[in-house]
């Protein structure tokens, strides 16, 4: 069983091997992949070592302590949050060695094609179709609010491949190249003034079957990995005392004393506590993770975040006043990362609008836990053993 002391044995020869001051940042991240210290708890060849999942935090350290440069984690997080996981649960060997290695290391970025102009909230009754044909899948459709589309080499994609199976039943999920021909990616323009997310339509895109992940019509219970590792992703990501949106409010605070009111000390001081209570469920949610795989805990965190980011940014423009309404730059830009905190007291609160849509709308969330976390009764519905084709539209 490998063990810390084990760990830091092998971090100490990668940085003989490999000095961080002397080797490129893409030589070094391949060599830590190989030699399975980029998630240890992988298996061996896939960038781990089979070893428990809490000891990366020792990788981690050692490896800033020598000034090692990381793999830009903001740039990637859909291919490192959401899609790593599910390629390791259901890609074929194959299919893992493939994509997991320039994936940890960034040379290719991902996208998540899920979401639909006619099912956002209701995923499942999502209408893109894919069609066998021969070792291929022939893939038409529209998908919608997609972020990284316009950088993404790859894409994890549910398709609709029964029509006549519910709705829940009748889906598949595959990886997709972004750089098909058959793929159109068009920017959509937020109230931020940023295109950070986008629309994709798929015109007779082809995906050999080799490229499925999960069985045939089992693509819901797929996506079911992705999306739970998405929101924890979201909302239970590590940050410092006062890290995220709660750090600009607070450093406004003390550094602008005329600003300042007893009602929004009052406020300030209750948003202040919700964030670090809300940090340290964070941290006790990813030594849950240790144990497993992530569960509906996910889903709190991530209504947790969207409130607060929501809160905190309006509760910073009011202690701003009129500085708060001003907005640097409404230019149209396309940026490679999201950045919630980034900028502006105007921009922090704009963007922050989005919070409670991405990743899961809040009302999904709110039944989530109330289904599976509280054990209440599930909201009655009337579509689930109807076959897709016969719903409503």
């Amino acid at each position: 069983m490998t063990d810390a002391a084990d760990l830091r044995t092998r971090v100490a020869d990668l940085l003989a091997a490999h000095p961080p001051a002397t080797t490129g940042r893409a030589a070094f991240l391949r060599a830590r992949f190989d030699a399975g210290l980029a998630w240890v708890h992988y298996p061996q060849g896939l960038g781990g070592l089979g070893a428990p999942r809490s000891l990366q935090a020792v990788v981690d350290a050692e490896l800033a302590a020598a000034g090692a440069p990381d793999n830009d984690p903001r740039r990637i997080g859909i291919g490192l949050g959401m899609a790593a996981p599910t390629l390791l649960q259901y890609g074929s060997d194959e299919v893992r060695s493939r994509f997991l290695p320039p994936l940890w290391v960034g040379d290719e970025v991902w996208c998540q094609l899920f979401s639909e102009p006619g099912a956002g909230s209701d995923l499942a009754a999502l209408g893109t179709r894919a069609v066998r044909d021969g070792d291929d899948w022939i893939v038409n459709g529209q998908k919608v609010w997609t972020s990284s589309a316009h950088v993404a080499r790859w894409a994890i994609l549910i398709a609709r491949t029964d029509p006549d199976m519910p709705k829940h039943r009748g889906i598949t999920y595959f990886v997709c190249d972004m750089t098909d021909p058959g793929v159109e990616v068009r920017p959509l323009r937020q109230i931020t003034g940023e295109a950070e997310f986008n629309e994709v339509f798929l015109t007779d895109v082809r995906i050999p079957d080799a490229h499925r992940l999960g069985a045939v019509g089992e693509g819901w219970k797929v996506a079911q990995t992705t999306l739970m590792n998405e929101r924890v992703s979201i909302g239970g990501s590590r940050i410092p005392r006062e890290g995220g949106m709660i750090g600009p409010v607070s450093r406004t605070w003390r550094d602008r004393p005329e600003l300042r009111t007893h009602d929004l000390h009052q406020r300030l001081l209750t948003l202040w506590v919700e964030a670090e209570v809300a940090r340290l469920a964070g941290e006790r949610l990813r030594q849950q993770l240790v144990a497993g795989q992530p569960g509906p805990e996910g889903s709190a965190m991530k209504l947790a975040f969207a409130r607060l980011n929501q809160e905190i940014s309006g509760l910073e423009v009011e202690l701003l006043g009129e500085e708060g309404l001003l907005y640097d730059d409404w230019t149209l830009r396309r940026p490679e990362l999201v950045d919630f905190t980034g900028r502006e007291a105007g921009y922090r609160y704009l963007r922050s609008k989005g919070n409670s849509i991405e990743g899961g709308t809040t009302e999904v969330l709110l039944n989530i836990v109330a289904e599976r976390v509280l054990g209440l009764p599930a909201e009655p519905r009337n579509d689930k053993d109807i076959a897709w084709k016969d719903l409503a539209r």
